[in-house]
């Protein structure tokens, strides 16, 4: 099980979104060589707002990715790219379901965050490691992880082949378990990003998707 991980947020200047997307494509390959990084995931957000998505086998892991050629290339090119420097946020991944083998490339996610109702932050994550199960039994959920952030807030992280996967695994258990205890685990509204997915790497595989 992956324990660590960096969520990476990039605001991209005007007209520079594609040399955002073949930066982030060509980044791929360098984070194919670090084996600590269990999954990579290179994301957008939004018109202008791309980001990265990625877990690691430990502390020292993420390190080595901080300090490696992927970093490097990121932080040399943030002020050509990007409105202001990356923000790279540190997080605890609570649990995660990840294929043995990823034979199809996903185009799709979902960033979901909130914070938990003071003094109920035991309930929320033992909720997110029970509903790790009930994802175990999507099939069409190719990974799916449970965070824990800097900020103290929770979320889930997921990815899917297409848009029709992703639909049914909001329409599926765990949203509604969520809803229905959501007077007793959540402090605030959650807060639901859905995410284009332009490359990833899953275990020892990488796919780059179909440019959107």
């Amino acid at each position: 099980m992956s324990t660590q991980g960096l969520l990476v947020r990039m605001h991209v200047k005007h007209d520079k979104e594609r040399a955002v997307e073949e930066l982030l494509h060509s980044t791929l390959q360098s984070v194919q060589d670090e084996p600590g990084t269990i999954a990579w995931f290179a994301v957008r957000f939004g018109r202008g707002d791309y980001g990265i998505f990625n877990v690691f086998d430990d502390e020292q892991a993420r390190d080595a990715h901080l300090s490696g050629t992927a970093a490097a290339e990121l932080k040399r090119r943030a002020s050509d790219l990007f409105e202001a420097p990356p923000r790279i946020e540190s997080i605890d991944v609570l649990a995660d379901k990840l294929p043995v083998v990823s034979s199809e490339t996903d185009t799709k996610g979902l960033l979901l965050t909130f914070k938990a109702k003071a003094g109920h932050e035991r309930d929320v994550e033992r909720f997110l490691l029970e509903s790790r199960e009930l994802v175990e039994n999507e099939r069409r959920t190719t990974a799916w992880f449970a965070i824990r952030t800097e900020r103290g807030e929770y979320g889930i992280f997921d990815v899917f082949p297409r848009n029709e996967d992703r639909f049914i695994h909001l329409v599926g258990q765990v949203p509604r378990e969520l809803a229905k205890h959501a007077l007793t685990l959540l402090g605030s509204m959650p807060e639901v990003e859905m995410v284009n997915v332009h490359a990833e790497k899953i275990g020892s595989v990488a796919h780059e998707a179909v440019r959107h």
